[in-house]
């Protein structure tokens, strides 16, 4: 009687487990919520089924592993991110430098509201790349390559260093991200925000000056 009563449960654990409604969008929120909370290593596959309330093996109808997973919602995330960004941007209006700065706010309103979907998409680069070629995040950085093309351009700057510029201001932007998730920054957005339009300034400063053929002020390393 028991070993039937078990059997039974069995199956009717498999049953939802085969039958659940939306099983991959589920697991998808699961995994957003779990990365959120604990960063992309801190979750299993089987993590995110017990949490949707299903078998350990019912992920794998919709994923092959737990980097499938990630990549899926590293895809989604960027997909937001992207057009977040793209209206930020508005064309360039009324300025390239206006424009970039609102860009940048834009960056750290979409990291404190999705922090899951923020650290699925950079928190393994190589995984992504492996899993989906890495699609999304290079459009995301060469949306932003064509915003330094547009500030260098402001100041009728050569368009050569667009690109080192576009590296140091993502590389900026993520850094302070990173510490606000962390929250070095507590809860307000002000502090970041402010941190983040001097440092983007003081870099477009000194690309243009670059550009330009002006002596920088600090030697070379």
């Amino acid at each position: 009687m028991g070993a039937e009563g078990g059997f039974c449960r069995r199956r009717a654990e498999k049953g939802r487990s085969y039958h659940h409604g939306r099983l991959r969008e589920a697991l998808l929120a699961a995994a957003r919520a779990l990365i959120s909370e604990r960063g992309p290593a801190g979750f299993t596959l089987a993590e995110a089924a017990k949490r949707v309330g299903v078998t350990g093996a019912a992920p794998y109808r919709h994923f092959a592993d737990r980097d499938a997973l990630i990549a899926e919602l590293a895809k989604d995330g960027f997909g937001h991110f992207n057009e977040k960004l793209s209206r930020a941007w508005d064309g360039g209006r009324p300025d390239a430098v206006s424009a970039l700065r609102r860009r940048g706010a834009a960056y750290l309103a979409f990291a404190r509201e999705e922090p899951g979907l923020y650290k699925a998409m950079f928190g393994d680069a190589g995984a992504l790349a492996r899993q989906s070629g890495d699609r999304a995040g290079q459009t995301a950085f060469d949306d932003l390559l064509r915003t330094t093309v547009a500030v260098l351009r402001q100041f009728h700057a050569p368009e050569q260093g667009a690109r080192a510029l576009a590296l140091q201001i993502w590389a900026t932007t993520h850094g302070i991200a990173d510490l606000m998730l962390a929250g070095h920054f507590g809860e307000s957005l002000d502090q970041p925000q402010a941190l983040l339009e001097d440092s983007v300034s003081a870099l477009i400063e000194g690309a243009v000056r670059k550009a330009l053929g002006v002596a920088p002020i600090m030697p070379p390393p």
